[in-house]
């Protein structure tokens, strides 16, 4: 039988293309020795991005294929009082059976030599523990952010108040500047939700891996990658082996339309700010107009990822959402700002990339979390014009640089890789 290795994703596009990047990574590390099957749940609401993406790998990549799990036969709790976060996380947990299932039919054709899953998958965990199938976790942030998700049930223990109560209190993570309990992320915030229990279960499973795999490389964030080595961030076990293979870049053939590349490589060079928030970094129409009235006014030119404002509760409790997936830019953006700038164009993450990595400026926001247009404004010029942006964007060149020498032979990404795949040819 051939060997696979069995990847399991998360719902949605910000964690399929990353572990399909990752799959063929590994497909292409074995010189196609070695098969990649991608587990996908099933969901009514499915956006058409996905089966386009998935359609289109299968056709360019034959040695990665996708195995879609059956819808759910266990209706879920979407009560008024229950977060999006805990819906998201009992969705998964929910489709668990069929988990166990997808790998018992693989197992009939195929030796699976690992299963790769990702953080909020962790509810499958105990399912390769009872086939005897080594688990291991795909990290798609960095390593600060690795080494902080280490540590939080620490942190877990060391209070039973809610982060969001914990006014002007400091979290202390190993190797990481303080980080401010409200600034935590959102799941995080009240200790009252079940999406703060399932969050703190998922970090508490990373040390019982096998082994963690996480999408950046040495030079980039060595602080972090050491002290995770040191054992510092998991005081009572042993830390896991932890492969360092990014920077994963997904193909050219899913970014973006053809006119942005061709738009971006008519441009001056090193002259473009890009914003792109995410695949939850999604705005109010408002901010979302505030933010296009500061790039409008900082005269810079830009590549802008606009994505529609989130659902209201009411379209998430009765899931009619008649809304096209790509928004509607001109009743988004501010009236003319198409027409005007044509040819123009997480506070946890912000912690870490601003004050650790010094490769981002910080935008300050009100209160409410409202960012300002002047606010927009002004950043965007200081990046692009002012001796502090000057300097941030050279050491993003040679963040750059570095990132291609971690994939040249012998460089820390590749030799990660190979250790590995080794790990894998001993089970």
């Amino acid at each position: 039988m051939q060997d696979t290795i069995v990847l399991y994703p998360s719902p949605g596009m910000g964690h399929i293309v990353p572990m399909v990047e990752l799959g063929k990574l590994l497909c292409r590390h074995h010189d196609h020795h070695l098969s990649v099957t991608v587990l996908l749940t099933t969901s009514p609401h499915e956006p058409s991005s996905t089966t386009s993406y998935t359609t289109q790998v299968t056709r360019t990549t034959p040695s990665v294929t996708f195995h879609h799990l059956p819808p759910l036969s266990t209706p879920q709790d979407t009560s008024p009082t229950r977060s999006r976060a805990a819906m998201a996380f009992e969705f998964i947990h929910l489709n668990t059976p069929n988990v166990l299932n997808a790998l018992q039919s693989i197992s009939t054709t195929s030796t699976i030599k690992a299963f790769v899953i990702d953080l909020f998958c962790t509810s499958a965990f105990h399912v390769t523990s009872d086939l005897n199938i080594p688990t291991y976790y795909f990290f798609t942030s960095g390593a600060a952010i690795l080494a902080s998700y280490l540590y939080l049930p620490t942190i877990h223990n060391q209070t039973t108040q809610s982060f969001k109560d914990l006014n002007k209190t400091y979290l202390h993570f190993p190797g990481l500047p303080p980080i401010q309990a409200y600034d935590m992320p959102e799941s995080l915030l009240d200790r009252d939700d079940p999406s703060y229990h399932d969050f703190i279960y998922c970090n508490a499973h990373l040390p019982k891996s096998r082994g963690i795999i996480t999408n950046t490389f040495e030079a980039l964030e060595p602080k972090a990658i050491k002290v995770i080595a040191e054992g510092a961030c998991v005081p009572d076990i042993p830390t896991p082996p932890v492969y360092y293979i990014g920077p994963l870049v997904a193909d050219a053939e899913v970014g973006g339309p053809v006119e942005c590349l061709s738009w971006l490589d008519a441009q001056p060079s090193r002259s473009v700010v890009f914003m792109c928030f995410g695949s939850r970094g999604t705005f109010s129409a408002s901010q979302v107009k505030e933010i296009a009235t500061g790039l409008e006014r900082s005269g810079q030119r830009f590549l802008w990822v606009v994505r529609n404002p989130p659902l209201t509760d009411e379209e998430v409790k009765t899931k009619s959402s008649s809304r096209h997936e790509d928004p509607d830019l001109e009743a988004l953006l501010p009236e003319g700002f198409l027409s005007r700038t044509k040819g123009r164009k997480q506070y946890l993450n912000r912690t870490v990339l601003v004050e650790d990595m010094k490769l981002a400026m910080p935008m300050e926001a009100a209160e409410d979390g409202f960012v300002s247009a002047g606010e927009v404004e002004k950043r965007v010029r200081a990046l692009m014009d002012s001796e502090e942006g000057r300097e941030l964007r050279e050491r993003s060149w040679k963040m750059r640089e570095e990132a291609i020498a971690a994939w040249e032979e012998g460089g820390t990404s590749s030799v990660a890789t190979t250790k590995l795949a080794e790990s894998w040819n001993m089970i």
